[in-house]
């Protein structure tokens, strides 16, 4: 089964489940959240580290020429991350929401990062825009719920990367995500579609724990030279010059296990894996 498929099918459930008075209950997701780094990292992986990712060859030949030097750049040291990757970083998490003054209805949720744009999620039914309207970092979300689960879709992003090592993604990528919550933690579900550069679709998620004594701070960012370097040099690297193998040889994994792409996702790989020499 579609590992995306699955996930959907597994929100439909819970609500099902929940009775008949379910469908009208409205969970209020709005406060401090402080990470829970559980489950796998977010930080900054390797290149060459693209287990659990169906990649296609387009992205890999992309995420081989990276060099993370590129960050030192002016043009990126103040740039926001891409909402396909920054939904996935390990900073703190606020979420408000803005009211109907009259109906008393949530007509937007509003979640902002660390070092992070403020998202809108529209939840007053407006459409998303045409294809060829702008796309930004945060791309255009709206909402509905689905019992007393938030199901959040985000269009019209730029084009960004899925990680911090290279792995791209296109501005035709689409998000579907859902907000879950269990008393104080909050599960945040991520199924991201990238017709150019996924061959299925990537399932990823996060747990939050509320907390009520942290306050996001204020994070002015402010572009300086970090290595002098000629005008109009991008750090990268030509295609089939990176040493991918020093990943593969410090994880203990065979070279060609990397290129792998959607059959990583599933747990068969790591036998397969464990019977080759």
């Amino acid at each position: 089964m579609n590992r995306a498929r699955g996930w959907r099918g597994l929100v439909v459930l819970v609500v099902s489940l929940a009775g008949p008075g379910f469908a009208s209950a409205q969970t209020d997701f709005s406060g401090e959240w402080t990470r829970v780094r559980e489950e796998d990292s977010a930080l900054n992986p390797d290149i060459g580290d693209w287990f659990g990712i169906p990649m296609n060859d387009a992205a890999r030949r992309r995420a081989e020429t990276w060099d993370p030097s590129s960050w030192t750049l002016l043009e990126w040291q103040c740039r926001p991350h891409g909402g396909a990757y920054f939904k996935r970083e390990p900073s703190n998490l606020q979420i408000t929401k803005e009211m109907d003054p009259v109906t008393r209805d949530v007509k937007a949720y509003y979640a902002e990062w660390m070092r992070q744009v403020r998202i809108p999620i529209f939840m007053d039914g407006r459409p998303h825009p045409s294809p060829n309207a702008a796309h930004s970092w945060l791309g255009f979300s709206t909402g509905r719920w689905m019992g007393d689960v938030l199901q959040i879709t985000t269009t019209h992003l730029k084009e960004s990367y899925l990680r911090r090592n290279g792995i791209p993604v296109s501005d035709k990528a689409t998000l579907t995500e859902y907000w879950m919550r269990n008393d104080d933690i909050l599960t945040w579900v991520i199924i991201t579609e990238d017709p150019v550069y996924l061959t299925e679709p990537l399932v990823w998620s996060s747990n939050y724990r509320l907390n009520l004594r942290q306050q996001v701070p204020a994070y002015p960012c402010f572009s300086v030279t970090e290595i002098v370097r000629p005008r109009g040099v991008v750090p990268h690297y030509l295609p089939g010059t990176n040493d991918l193998k020093r990943f593969t040889s410090r994880r203990g994994v065979p070279p060609d296990s990397i290129h792998g792409g959607a059959a990583t996702m599933y747990p068969e790989f790591r036998t397969k894996v464990r019977q080759q020499p």
